[in-house]
Order: structure tokens, then C-alpha cells, then sequence
């Protein structure tokens, strides 16, 4: 399950399990799901100036959808997806500054949850950043396409969206997708460095700001997926 530790005023949020997680894939497990919010809140909770650097172990950032327990709960695909556009919604309107430390593979809605921090630092030698969805056959739900094309340029989101491209950290940085790269060992370094910056920003005005900068984002993650509104089959 995710955990948290602190670097000073920084909170570190971790996707994977504690410990030499190498192929850990941090899939989007409805229960992995509620531990990340609850970390999340563990972090609001707090008080004083901090910042949040989202990161991971190992070779992966995060590898999507569970799609075992979605295919083997596929009665519930319209409740579990909404389930994830939480995470994308909750961290877009989030009350600290938020930085993802992309350590590995951020696909699908792993590349999301990395999409929906303010900041991205991408590991500089290896990973990739890929929306796979049309070579999986899985359409993008109203809300990631909310979320893709609020943070994303259209023309990225064409190339990303339609070929599934898979973009290391040069071609990401070229596109916006991310904002830096780092090292793998000065990765999260880094990540803590920029948001040590960042913590005095920790205001009451900060989430409002984020809320109206985020607006139509938001709204288009709030709409329900629905079985008419997802064209959808697990065939």
C-alpha cells in the first residue's frame, strides 16, 4: 500500500509498498485508491507551510488501471472509474503545492495522476510517459479527457491520445507534458528541493486559485461515467 514520510516541511507521498519494490506496478486498486486519499489527508491535516511530492519506487511511477479487479468487477467499471477520477480531482484543487517525482512508467491513468500534479520532474535516463489506451482498445472516460486536454496542449493531446506515443523525458519536456528531469539517484532530490520553494505558497488562497485556474477541468471530471457516456466493453 502507499505510504508517507516527511523531509522537513516537504511531505513524500509514495505510490508502492515500503522497501525494494522494483516491480511494484502501483496499479489503481479501489483499496490503493482509498489509502492514497487518506495519506492525502493525513498530509491536509497538517499545518504550517509544506509541499507534496508525489513519487514512487522502482521501475514504475504507476501502471494504470488495476484491470485484473476491473475485469473481474466489470459490473461496477462505471463506480471504480469514478473512484480514479477522484484521485486526479482531489490533487488538481489540492491546498499544497504539489510536485510528481516521475521515478519509472507513468501509463494511463498513472500518467494522469502524474498530469494532475502542479509540477512533473521525469527521470532523465529511463520511463516513459504514455497514454496507451488506443492500442488497449479503452476509450478515454468525459473526465481523463477533461483532464488531458485542461493540462495539455490539443495537439499533444492528438498525438498522445491517438498513437499512444510513449515519451521519455526529453520528448516530454519538449511537448509540456513535464517540467524537468533529473538523474535517477537526484531525482527525488530535486523534486523536495523545488517544493521546499514552493511551501510558503501554502495559503487559504491557494486552492481557490487552483479551483478557478482548474474551473472547466473540474467540471468535466465531475460529470458520472455512466454506461451511456462509456462506450466501454470488456471484450
Amino acid at each position: 500500500m502507499p505510504y508517507l514520510k516527511r523531509d522537513g516541511d516537504v511531505f513524500v507521498l509514495y505510490l508502492g509498498e515500503e522497501g525494494q519494490n522494483i516491480d511494484n506496478e502501483n496499479r489503481f486498486h479501489p483499496d490503493w485508491i482509498t489509502a492514497v486519499h487518506a495519506l492525502l489527508d493525513e498530509v491536509e491535516a497538517s499545518e504550517g507551510p509544506a509541499a507534496l511530492v508525489v513519487t514512487a519506487n522502482g521501475k514504475f511511477f504507476s501502471n494504470g488501471l488495476d484491470t485484473d479487479w476491473l475485469f473481474g468487477n466489470f459490473d461496477k467499471n462505471c463506480w471504480y472509474l469514478d473512484r480514479v477520477h477522484s484521485l486526479y480531482t482531489r490533487l488538481l484543487g489540492f491546498g499544497l503545492p504539489t510536485i510528481a517525482a516521475v521515478n519509472g512508467h507513468a501509463f494511463g491513468a498513472g500518467a494522469m495522476l502524474a498530469t494532475s500534479c502542479d509540477f512533473r520532474i521525469m527521470r532523465a535516463d529511463r520511463g516513459f510517459w504514455c497514454l496507451p489506451e488506443v492500442h488497449l482498445g479503452m476509450p478515454f472516460t468525459v473526465a481523463m479527457n477533461a483532464l488531458l486536454t485542461g493540462r495539455l496542449t490539443n495537439q499533444v493531446c492528438v498525438e498522445a491520445m491517438t498513437t499512444g506515443r510513449r515519451y521519455a523525458a526529453d520528448d516530454a519536456i519538449a511537448a509540456g507534458i513535464v517540467d524537468g528531469k533529473a538523474d535517477a539517484d537526484q531525482l527525488l532530490a530535486t523534486a523536495i528541493a523545488r517544493a521546499e520553494m514552493l511551501k510558503g505558497n501554502r495559503k487559504p488562497n491557494l486552492p481557490v486559485i487552483k479551483r478557478a485556474l482548474h474551473k472547466v477541468t473540474l467540471e468535466g471530471l465531475a460529470v458520472e461515467t455512466t454506461p451511456e457516456n462509456l462506450a466501454f466493453s470488456p471484450s
